[in-house]
């Protein structure tokens, strides 16, 4: 399938397949080494979203600032990244796999990071609580593709996940996406096109997708996709 495969578009509504209300994956994967066990059981409750309440950047870093959140943020090294580029800007990472918990904390250890809050579970769930026009950014990068046309009401870029990330985004926020699975990519321009009045696709050539933009930090995933000959291609949308 070509990137650019015309797909026929679908009516959506509420509790339709499309709205996916819940996280699907693995949560674990091999034994934690004994230094990542000790960031889980030590520094990862300083981090931590709260369980409950209401989601801001004043309850989470005691100031307002721009806020972003990153679903999924696999092993950080994005989400710290990004936190050391912009250190006066808050971040919020979602992931449930606990290796990638471990693994970003061990970065943000290093950089000595003080702007990111961790959430292990389900990204909708806590993105849920952040008030409404909240997010500068959101970002989703390399999320589990879920090819089989079966599961296609599992992944993340369905209606009823990018209704909620128009209402958490402000006015010009961006959300950015990032895959290198043609199937992935082919369906997430059929579902972003049916939210055009609410997003604006930041493409005026094909490059523009096919080069990460100035300010994209490139992935360990996303880098070895390249290493192995895939292609990854990079979205970019603006709130309207």
């Amino acid at each position: 399938m070509q990137p650019y495969a015309h797909q026929p578009m679908t009516a959506h509504k509420l509790g339709d397949p499309l709205t996916l209300n819940r996280l699907y994956g693995r949560s674990s994967g091999h034994k934690l080494r004994k230094g990542q066990q000790e960031l889980i059981d030590q520094l990862l409750p300083a981090l931590e979203v709260p369980d409950e309440g209401e989601i801001t950047a004043a309850a989470l870093f005691g100031e307002e600032r721009p806020l972003h959140f990153e679903i999924g943020f696999g092993s950080g090294e994005h989400l710290a990244d990004r936190a050391d580029m912009l250190p006066d800007h808050g971040f919020i990472g979602a992931e449930p796999f606990l290796n990638g918990v471990a693994t970003a904390l061990t970065h943000i250890r290093e950089k000595r990071l003080a702007n990111v809050r961790l959430w292990r579970g389900d990204a909708l769930e806590v993105l849920r609580r952040v008030p409404d026009g909240a997010l500068s950014f959101l970002y989703l990068l390399h999320p589990d593709p879920w090819p089989k046309a079966r599961h296609a009401k599992r992944r993340m870029v369905n209606d009823g996940p990018v209704d909620l990330f128009a209402v958490k985004l402000k006015p010009s926020g961006e959300f950015r996406l990032a895959t290198d699975d043609p199937t992935y990519l082919n369906w997430s321009l059929m579902v972003m096109q049916r939210h055009a009045s609410e997003f604006e696709w930041l493409a005026e050539r094909p490059k523009d997708f096919l080069e990460p933009p100035g300010g994209w930090i490139e992935t360990r995933y996303g880098a070895k996709s390249r290493r192995q000959g895939r292609r990854p291609y990079y979205l970019r949308y603006r709130r309207a």
